[in-house]
């Protein structure tokens, strides 16, 4: 019996962020361990999410957390970032790996899709994205997806799969028994009145959820 590496936080920004932001980051990040952190800002320059970014990714390299580009290739490479999340009109992983050179991480949003997800692995991503699988305020959900579209994708493929949308600590336990490596999660650990850093720690429990071989 091999042992199975246990499923990890994946933070996003919330959808606008000020300077003060990367306190939050930090207070999230002393809650407990966060595998990865994906910038996601839409409506503005990538001049300003770039000056944004700096202490986000200043304080990523601190805590030895991946900072995550989410869309843009070329600003993922103006950064210097970990690697980019690429959502399905975003561009192609082959081509980001062409850019960002083979130690990037490159993720790409595959829906309810497992043709997506295949294809996605084919081109050479590090990890695929399904969902939603809850209810979001975060973006619009086009796309639902259930637990077992994880199950199939990790007793088939050695890929991480990462879980998204409305995700809280109260309903995660079943994407993480179904095979999810990621949790990836947004309001439930910047809206919590205990802070970031509960929010973080509240995920605990769900997150030592024994998963499916």
């Amino acid at each position: 019996m091999t042992d199975i590496p246990a499923c990890q936080l994946y933070l996003i920004s919330p959808p606008s962020i000020d300077t003060g932001f990367v306190d939050k980051l930090r207070d999230a990040f002393d809650g407990g361990p966060v595998a990865a952190f994906q910038l996601r800002l839409k409506g503005l320059s990538e001049h300003e999410i770039a000056d944004l970014a700096a202490p986000l990714q200043a304080l990523c390299a601190e805590r030895d957390v991946a900072f995550i580009i989410n869309d843009s290739i070329a600003l993922a490479k103006r950064l210097g970032a970990d690697g980019v999340h690429l959502g399905q009109g975003d561009g192609d992983p082959a081509e980001a790996r062409r850019v960002l050179g083979p130690q990037a991480q490159i993720g790409v949003t595959c829906h309810a899709s497992r043709h997506l997800a295949m294809e996605a692995g084919e081109a050479g991503a590090d990890y695929v994205a399904f969902g939603a699988f809850f209810p979001t305020k975060t973006k619009q959900v086009e796309h639902h997806a259930e637990p077992d579209i994880l199950r199939w994708w990790s007793s088939l493929f050695e890929l991480p799969c990462v879980a998204i949308g409305g995700i809280t600590a109260e309903n995660a336990a079943p994407l993480v028994e179904a095979g999810a490596d990621f949790l990836a999660v947004s309001g439930a650990v910047w809206s919590p009145p205990g802070g970031p850093g509960a929010g973080v720690a509240a995920f605990a429990p769900a997150l030592a959820t024994p998963r499916a071989e």
